[in-house]
């Protein structure tokens, strides 16, 4: 398990552009991140179910990568930890995925629509894929 956290940690060191020692990244928010984009991840699945039904499989295969990700960084005794960080992740981006749709206010949905994307970039920027 070490080998493949050393792994992940000196992966995202390069493709972050980090010229510091891996180590210098925090466990505990690498964990965090991971966990993060598993439920970010999961609510862009979701709702590209319902508008773009191709683009989930994508989105699929980006969200299972993750999910082993944050299956080879956490600790056994942190799983309902994780579970909440995840679950409110994927509220946060479900809510601004249905505020950028079914908002009458232009403005503000196309800045929900944008932070969502940020958001989804930032997720799958983490993968080599």
């Amino acid at each position: 398990m070490k080998t493949i956290v050393r792994s992940i940690t000196f992966t995202l060191a390069v493709l972050s552009g980090q010229t510091t020692s891996a180590q210098t990244f925090d466990p505990e928010q690498q964990l965090r991140t991971f966990a993060d984009c598993a439920g970010r991840l999961s609510a862009v699945m979701e709702y590209q179910w319902m508008f773009d039904g191709a683009a989930s499989e994508q989105t699929k295969r980006h969200r299972a990568a993750v999910i082993d990700l944050v299956e080879a960084t956490m600790p056994p005794d942190r799983g309902r930890e994780v579970l909440h960080w995840r679950i409110s992740a994927k509220l946060a981006q479900s809510a601004l995925l249905t505020r950028a749709t079914f908002n009458a206010d232009a403005d503000d949905a196309a800045w929900a629509l944008a932070q969502a994307q940020r958001f989804e970039r930032a997720c799958t920027g983490l993968l080599l894929s």
